[in-house]
């Protein structure tokens, strides 16, 4: 009886998260922004990333940069002079629904277009709990270890891109970033995945074609 419980409560959390997300969504809808959720593990690359596209698209962008402690990636957002706003976590290793819906009526929405939230640094938490964002771009970095993808099949089975990360230090750390953009399309045939390296630029353009065309739609 006691499993029995835990399935529901579980079941009722997930369906309460699952109405909050569609909600966001309606709400990013009708002010006319495109959101991102960004997933990735620590040290993957996801703020720099988002830093790079900031510095590079013509969009105006707002930021929700979620962290156990929010406020060191937050601070990096906000030398752009673009909304920001860090959300806390504590002891839970995922953004929910219910913590993006408050982040949302902080943030200027009629001056955003392009809404990145950077997700907690994990491959794992984050799967089941849908934001309410439009496409979600998960970040993996060679130095993780090739394996790392397959190792970690559901959040690039929900992935719409796929970015494998730090390709120019691939050599020094042994791994073969070919089997990872592999292992990505053997999991999700409909993802689109793209090697980068923001030490020398690779792929950044690519990546912001493809947000860009997924904001077209």
């Amino acid at each position: 009886m006691h499993k029995i419980a835990e399935v529901e409560i579980q079941h009722d959390i997930m369906l309460a998260n699952k109405k909050l997300a569609k909600r966001n969504q309606r709400i990013l809808d009708k002010s006319d922004v495109f959101a991102v959720d960004v997933l990735g593990a620590i040290g993957s690359g996801k703020t720099s990333l988002i830093e790079s596209l900031i510095k590079k698209m013509n969009v105006k962008i707002g930021v929700i940069a979620g962290d156990v402690i929010s406020k060191f990636d937050a601070n990096r957002f906000e030398q752009y002079e673009v909304p920001v706003v860090g959300l806390n976590t504590g002891k839970e290793c995922h953004l929910d629904a219910h913590l993006v819906e408050h982040a949302l009526e902080d943030l200027p929405l009629e001056k955003i277009d392009l809404l990145f939230i950077e997700n907690v640094g994990n491959l794992i938490c984050p799967v089941d709990f849908d934001l309410g964002s439009h496409i979600r771009m998960v970040v993996v970095s060679v130095s993780e270890g090739d394996d790392t993808v397959e190792k970690h099949p559901l959040i690039f089975k929900d992935a719409d891109l796929v970015v494998i990360n730090k390709v120019d230090i691939a050599e020094a750390v042994d791994a073969d970033d070919e089997k990872m953009v592999s292992d990505a399309r053997m999991l999700n045939p409909d993802a689109i995945v793209i090697k980068s390296s923001l030490k020398t630029g690779k792929g950044v353009d690519e990546i912001i074609n493809v947000i860009e065309n997924f904001m077209n739609k």
